[in-house]
């Protein structure tokens, strides 16, 4: 059985070889690729894995421009001193694009990239999959999140997953054991985070049980799948299709996107790897800053699902419905994506920052952490002035 990763070696071996590394050296996984092979294949993602189209909308979301300067930026971490230079080379940020309410103060590209760029996502993705599945509700396609996964995927009756409910698996709190660790190839998610369907399904039934549903915080990239399974069996459509009709062509994307889908049966994955432009990213941004509401006052998602979405779950004060947040002490939230991909929104200050990104490490450590809390520190007190 061929999964995804398998195919990606296939075919980025082909691709890198012809583009800028020669065969010997390149790795067999995304999750090992070289900066170099990073820098240019996240950008070329559709042209080699299998994608799903999403089209852009007839009418872009208005932005204007009154455009700040930046280049003084300044900030400090283990007493160093750091300018945005020096972040954008350290992290290989390839797109900072910051917007307050619906105003680009700041919109840069780096390493080849442009507006028209499309750069894949990974797990900024996830909340991505869960404001679908909030569109599923609104819709009556899914009756709560406290219904049992098992009611829309039957295939999971037979498995620990039985009385795992909704809820938990947007928690990340199932109690199943699984290991995220990227830099093994042996974990769970190089094996599996890119199945889907009945070999994801397969692969989960055979997972032990670590903990009780609802007790404990583990991160786990299959279970979003999961989650996109869920809204497929429940819409009765496909991600890709399900995201254009509720979210990319009402709210008014400017670009076509793609979602990256498993070769075995060829459906998108709920944890990750939507394809889009920087301005796109940051439209996400907005329209979680809005609750969902389109420009026409339709409302896509349920009215209390972004409030319950980034109220912080039982076993993770920074973790939502598949969002991450900043602590109990402000109302902003992020999505994250593996190697730096960046969606952060302050519904207060309505303001929005995403960003494309390549850095060499995928784990949040005190290091990458640490930089990117003063940077966007600095960065927020400078767009305040």
């Amino acid at each position: 059985m061929k999964y995804l990763l398998i195919f990606l070696f296939i075919f980025s071996v082909k691709f890198f070889s012809e583009v800028i590394i020669n065969k010997a050296d390149a790795p067999d996984t995304i999750l090992f690729w070289s900066t170099p092979q990073k820098l240019e294949g996240f950008k070329n993602i559709k042209e080699i894995l299998p994608t799903k189209l999403i089209s852009k909308s007839k009418q872009a979301y208005p932005l204007t421009y009154n455009l700040i300067d930046l280049t003084d930026l300044k900030y400090t971490f283990e007493g160093k001193v750091f300018s945005l230079d020096d972040y954008i080379e350290k992290f290989k940020v390839a797109g900072l694009i910051v917007i307050r309410d619906g105003i680009i103060l700041y919109e840069d590209y780096n390493f080849g990239n442009n507006e028209f760029s499309k750069w894949v996502s990974f797990s900024v993705t996830k909340s991505v999959t869960s404001m679908l599945l909030g569109a599923a509700i609104k819709d009556g396609f899914v009756n709560s999140v406290e219904d049992e996964v098992s009611t829309y995927l039957p295939q999971l009756r037979n498995s620990k997953y039985k009385e795992v409910t909704i809820k938990e698996i947007l928690h990340m709190s199932s109690g199943i054991n699984w290991n995220e660790d990227y830099t093994d190839p042996k974990s769970d998610v190089n094996i599996a985070g890119a199945m889907n369907s009945h070999s994801l399904y397969k692969y989960l039934s055979t997972l032990s049980r670590d903990a009780s549903p609802g007790s404990k915080f583990n991160y786990n990239t299959g279970e979003t799948n999961l989650l996109g399974g869920v809204v497929r069996a429940a819409t009765g459509n496909d991600l890709s299709s399900y995201l254009e009709q509720k979210i990319w062509k009402p709210f008014g994307m400017e670009h076509d996107a793609y979602w990256t889908t498993d070769t075995d049966s060829e459906q998108e994955l709920g944890g990750c790897c939507i394809n889009a432009s920087l301005r796109d990213y940051a439209r996400i941004g907005i329209f979680a800053m809005d609750n969902g509401l389109l420009r026409n006052g339709d409302m896509i998602l349920p009215e209390y699902w972004i409030s319950e979405s980034t109220t912080p779950s039982p076993n993770n004060g920074y973790y939502g419905y598949q969002w991450w947040l900043d602590g109990e002490e402000y109302r902003s939230f992020y999505a994250d994506g593996i190697f730096g991909q960046f969606i952060w929104i302050d519904p207060v200050s309505r303001t929005v920052v995403a960003m494309h990104s390549a850095r060499d490490q995928a784990a949040v450590d005190f290091y990458v952490g640490g930089h990117r809390l003063y940077f966007m520190l600095s960065l927020l007190n400078k767009i305040n002035r």
